[in-house]
Parts: structure tokens; sequence; C-alpha cells
């Protein structure tokens, strides 16, 4: 069954950087558009990167354009988020996520949330 786990998180101060790793089971991530996401409280969820599974396109929201990056190894079915320059706000949940169908550019199905397979989310604390 298709499956989704996130690790890498944990404690960083302001300024510091962090890798997350999604790695899957069950499907080949390399065949799939693949998104980070993260939910504050009170607030939507929010796509702070993800990237395309037919021409690697990425897609980064102004809140963190500059300071994340999305990439891909599929040798190891996995796919990383490495955050730059980290700010208390940056503290969260992050979520990694799957959709195998094309359905729209990167842009728009990340902005609307649009993956149907799921993490269950793992932890970043930026404080000092």
């Amino acid at each position: 069954q298709p499956h989704l786990v996130e690790s890498g998180g944990g404690l960083v101060q302001p300024g510091g950087s962090l890798r997350l790793s999604c790695a899957a089971s069950g499907f080949t991530s390399g065949y799939y558009a693949i998104g980070w996401f993260r939910q504050a409280p009170g607030k939507e969820r929010e796509g702070v990167s993800c990237i395309s599974a037919r021409d690697g396109s990425t897609y980064y929201p102004d809140s963190v354009k500059g300071r994340f990056t999305i990439s891909r190894d599929n040798a190891k079915n996995t796919v990383y988020l490495q955050m730059n320059s980290l700010k208390p706000e940056d503290t969260i949940l992050y979520y990694c996520a799957a959709q195998g169908r094309i359905i729209g550019p990167v842009r728009t199905m990340c902005v609307r949330n649009d993956y149907d397979c799921w993490g269950h989310g793992h932890q970043v604390t930026v404080t000092s």
C-alpha cells in the first residue's frame, strides 16, 4: 500500500538549517508529483514546496522562496526539503504528500493541496 514517512526535523536556532526526508514505499515516487506542506493554528494548510513528476518543475510560495528547496533521489525513492535561514514562524508540523494523477500545473496543485497520499507529519521547531 502507498505510504510516506517524514523524518529529519527537530530543534534548530533562528538562521539555522534542517533537511527533511520523505521516504516512499509501495509506489515509485519518481512518477508522482510530490509536495511539502505545513499548517499553523487557525490557518489553512500551506504548500511550501512542490515538484512535478514530468519535468521536475517546482513551486515555492513567497513565504519560503529563496530559503527552501525541494529535490528528489529516485534511487532511494525519497524526496527532500532543504530549509535554510529558518525563522521562528517556520515552527510547525510538516507533511509530505503525493499525487499520481496529472490534474494541473504544479503551482495550482500546491496551492490547492491537491494530493491523494499523505504522510503523518514531522515537527520542526525554530527557537533560541
